[in-house]
C-alpha cells in the first residue's frame, strides 16, 4: 500500500482553542490518522503530522490549512521560529509502498488547489521543487514573512504558483517533497543566546558542521534557556548521535551542560542508530513517538 505521511507547520502555537479546532479537521477525515501534534509559546508554531493513501492526505491538508487560514493572521503574528505565512510548511513523504515520485505528485497537486481555493501563493521545495536553487527549505524562507513583500518583487523571487502579490494576513507556504527527517532541538542550562548560535553555526551543514544538519540558535523567553534547534535531513546519514555528541562537546567547552533534548514530531527508529533514548536526554519520549509504530499499525488496520 502506498502510504503518505504530511507534516504541515502552522504559525500557531499560543492559543489551544485554535490548535483544536485544526485537530478536529484531521479528526473529521476516518481515512486518515493524525499520529501527532504539538505547540509551542516561544516557537509559536504549531506542526501535525498524519498520513493517509495519497489523495485522502491531499484532501485533509486541504481542509485542515483552509481553516488554519481562517483564525490565524500573520500581521499579529510573532515568534523565534522563521515562517513565511500563516500555513508555513507543507511536506509530504512517502512511505510503505509510497515513492518520492508518489509525495512529489501530491505536493504539486496541494501547492495548486491551496492557491486556487485561497489564494496562498506557494514556493515548492525538496524533491518537489521546480528551481534548483529552492530545493533548500532554508533557502526558500530565508528572510521570513518580513521581507516576503521584497522577496515577491524581484523577479528571481516570485513564487511557483500564484500572482506575487503580498498578502500580509497568510503570507505564503511552502510545499514540498522529502524523505522523512527528524526535528530535534537541544536545550542548554543557560540563557546565553550567542552560546546557542555559534554552537549551531558551528554544527550546521553549509558551514562545513554536520552532513544533514540544519540549525539555529533560539532563546527560549518562557524558560529563560537558550536552545540548538535543528533539523536532521537524512537521519540514515547522520544519526542523533554525534549531533548530541557534538552539541555536547561545544557547550561543555564553555561550561554548559545540556539540560535536554526533545522531538517535534515523530523519528524513524533508525534514527538512534541502536543508542537508548536516555542517552539523549529526551523529554517525554514513548514508544508513540516512533514512526515505524504508526506505519505499522495503519499498514494492519487498513488489510
Amino acid at each position: 500500500m502506498k502510504i503518505i505521511e504530511c507534516v504541515p507547520n502552522f504559525s500557531e502555537g499560543c492559543n489551544k482553542r485554535k490548535l483544536r479546532a485544526i485537530a478536529r479537521v484531521f479528526e473529521s477525515f476516518p481515512a486518515v490518522r493524525l499520529i501527532d501534534s504539538s505547540g509551542d509559546t516561544d516557537h509559536n508554531r504549531s506542526v501535525f503530522t498524519f498520513l493517509g493513501k495519497p489523495d485522502d492526505v491531499l484532501e485533509a491538508a486541504l481542509a485542515a490549512a483552509g481553516k488554519a487560514l481562517q483564525m490565524i493572521d500573520m500581521r499579529e503574528h510573532s515568534g523565534v521560529h522563521p515562517r513565511l505565512g500563516a500555513v508555513d510548511v507543507v511536506p509530504f513523504i512517502p512511505l510503505a509502498k509510497a515513492q518520492m515520485k508518489d509525495a512529489v505528485a501530491v505536493a504539486h497537486r496541494f501547492g495548486q488547489k491551496l492557491y486556487e481555493k485561497f489564494g496562498v501563493p506557494v514556493y515548492y521545495y525538496g524533491a518537489a521543487a521546480l528551481l534548483p536553487e529552492r530545493c533548500e527549505l532554508a533557502d526558500v524562507r530565508r528572510g521570513g514573512y518580513e521581507a516576503l513583500a521584497r522577496k515577491m518583487a524581484d523577479p528571481a523571487g516570485v513564487p511557483d504558483v500564484g500572482d506575487p502579490l503580498f498578502n500580509e494576513r497568510s503570507g505564503a507556504t511552502a510545499v514540498g517533497a522529502r524523505i522523512p527527517l527528524v526535528a530535534y532541538n537541544i536545550n542548554l542550562d543557560t540563557d546565553d543566546l550567542r552560546l546557542a548560535q555559534r554552537i549551531a553555526a558551528q554544527i550546521r551543514e553549509r558551514n562545513g558542521g554536520l552532513k544533514n544538519v540544519r540549525a539555529i540558535g533560539i532563546g527560549l523567553k518562557s524558560r529563560g534557556i537558550v536552545q540548538v534547534s535543528m533539523n536532521l535531513t537524512n537521519y540514515k546519514e547522520t544519526p542523533l548521535k554525534p549531533v548530541y555528541d557534538l552539541v555536547r562537546k561545544l557547550a561543555e567547552d564553555q561550561g554548559v551542560e545540556i539540560l535536554e533534548s526533545e522531538l517535534i514530531g515523530l523519528i524513524p527508529k533508525k534514527a538512534f542508530a541502536g543508542m537508548k533514548p536516555e542517552y539523549f536526554k529526551l523529554k517525554d519520549f514513548c514508544e508513540e513517538r516512533l514512526l515505524d509504530v504508526h506505519v505499522k499499525s495503519f499498514l494492519a488496520r487498513s488489510r
